[in-house]
């Protein structure tokens, strides 16, 4: 019998006795490529020269999004810019005789399975050196170019299947896909929820550098499907789309045009393609028929938050982040080239300064379709932080609230050899000056949202850590990166206040060693 988003979530969680019996040898033989390689679609090389954003990181995450109108149509040069920033490779490094390519955005496992696809209008510039036709394409960070997919004007596709305002009238969209098998070969029927990590902090760099562009930019994650798929020309078996991004404004789209159904050859994967059926029920649980279906299903959404606590009466310790005049001006494209993913922490605490500045512009709320306007900044899941380094911070176990702008203590100590624990035994959660755990109640948030709620959870609480990676990083002397989690432990850990919420994401800070 196919699973839901709850049965789900419940499968797939960690524990110490499913990891000590899951454990298994990778087989690198039959390791699935990074890339999805056509091989009968023409490529359009784009722009050689990338326009770099130059607004401080810092500012690029916390500023609300622009409304675009007076910056006219976008042309191939910004295409190029949103898609290198946002899963372009960025880094090379050199271990043991072999190049390591990384991209601009954090993924699990360096696997790399989300794929980006951009479906406009015609976009061009005043001299027409920027030309792109219209079309429908699919990003190839190997070459940075556009497969041609579908050549016309198919936005009005997009329009129909999500009935998104947003979408109608932006002159170019892209659309998010996770390929399965790509990131299924290390993690199996995890990969679900990895698709949102990962599709997440992928986002959280397009927006920011659209946002630094002036373009108005926000996710849509209501939408039909199978609409998407067909033509993208994808199998959601194996690849399915994930969100939408409408870009800029002021270019209604015109109506859907008939859809021929394609089938795109590509390169095989790997020796070797295993099925995860899990997986795919899980995203088709929470598949929508229909624009209608779509539309429904953000008016019928609940006022107010979903899945989160109610502050308690525990001590509360007021942030103090600095002004955008004190904060780091390293620029938005320095920031995402110099992101990592720390491997190494010195037990040295970070200011309590740099936590409050990270915090403070990270979690302003995600511009998401779902999200009412009188929506907090975190309208699907808590931020509770773990602190074992932050000067000037007592150590111990907080609920942050964005809105008031503070710290509630729930337990003071130190706690780093529970903070390794929690963080599936990883030495990195207990070096940490601070773990964030973003948590939701997910029986809460399926029963408002259907299914298709714990896409929106996940992605919410991933581009929350997206966007405390950029503010990290936009630190010289600060490091972070994501870890995976023992899922009930941690809502033990944090309880009661955290009773019958369950982690979505862990991101940690601190010194780099």
């Amino acid at each position: 019998m196919p699973i839901g988003a709850f049965e789900y979530h419940e499968r797939t969680k960690h524990s110490p006795k499913r990891v000590r019996e899951g454990s298994h040898g990778l087989d690198f033989d039959n390791k699935p490529r990074p890339y999805k390689e056509y091989t009968d679609l023409p490529a359009i090389p784009l722009m050689d020269r990338i326009r770099p954003p130059q607004q401080p990181a810092l500012a690029a995450i916390a500023e609300s999004t622009p409304d675009g109108r007076d910056r006219g149509r976008p042309d191939r040069e910004i295409v190029t810019t949103l898609c290198y920033y946002a899963a372009g490779i960025t880094t090379a490094i050199e271990r043991r005789g072999r190049t390591h390519l990384f991209r601009a955005a954090a993924t699990t496992g360096a696997l790399y399975h989300v794929d980006l696809y951009v479906v406009c209008g015609d976009l061009g510039s005043r001299d027409g050196a920027g030309d792109l036709a219209a079309g429908v394409y699919h990003f190839d960070p190997r070459t940075l170019s556009l497969d041609v997919i579908r050549k016309g004007d198919y936005r009005g596709v997009l329009a129909a299947a999500s009935r998104d305002e947003g979408v109608a009238t932006a002159p170019l969209s892209i659309v998010t896909t996770s390929t399965w098998w790509r990131n299924a070969w290390k993690y199996g029927e995890r990969t679900f929820r990895h698709a949102f990590w990962d599709s997440g902090t992928t986002l959280t760099n397009l927006l920011a550098v659209a946002h630094t562009l002036e373009y108005r930019a926000a996710v849509v994650t209501g939408f039909a499907d199978q609409p998407i798929a067909e033509l993208l020309g994808i199998d959601p078996e194996r690849e399915a789309p994930l969100e939408i991004v409408p870009v800029g404004d002021g270019d209604p789209a015109p109506d859907a045009p008939t859809v021929e159904p394609i089938d795109p050859d590509t390169k095989p994967l790997s020796p070797t393609e295993r099925e995860f059926p899990p997986i795919y029920e899980a995203w088709n649980a929470g598949a929508l028929a229909d624009g209608a279906a779509a539309d429904s299903w953000r008016a019928d959404r609940p006022e107010g938050p979903i899945g989160t606590r109610d502050p308690g009466d525990g001590e509360r310790v007021p942030l103090e982040p600095v002004d955008s005049e004190t904060a780091s001006s390293r620029p938005l494209h320095r920031t995402i080239r110099r992101r990592g993913s720390c491997r190494e922490y010195e037990r040295e605490p970070i200011s309590g300064r740099q936590l409050s500045t990270v915090l403070d512009r990270a979690v302003r709320g995600v511009p998401m379709d779902v999200r009412g306007e009188d929506d907090p900044p975190l309208s699907f899941v808590d931020a509770y932080l773990l602190v074992n380094g932050v000067e000037g911070l007592e150590p111990g176990a907080y609920h942050y609230h964005p809105a008031a702008g503070d710290l509630e203590r729930l337990r003071a100590g130190e706690y780093r050899r529970e903070a390794s624990h929690l963080a599936l035994d990883q030495r990195l959660g207990g070096d940490a000056a601070v773990c964030l755990y973003c948590m939701t109640d997910l029986e809460e948030l399926v029963d408002a949202l259907g299914d298709r709620g714990y896409r929106v959870a996940q992605l919410e609480a991933a581009m929350t850590a997206g966007r405390c990676y950029l503010g990290t990083y936009a630190h010289r002397d600060l490091g972070g990166t994501g870890l995976t989690f023992y899922d009930d432990v941690v809502t033990e850990f944090f309880s009661p206040r955290a009773g019958g919420q369950t982690p979505m994401f862990l991101y940690t800070m601190g010194r780099p060693a």
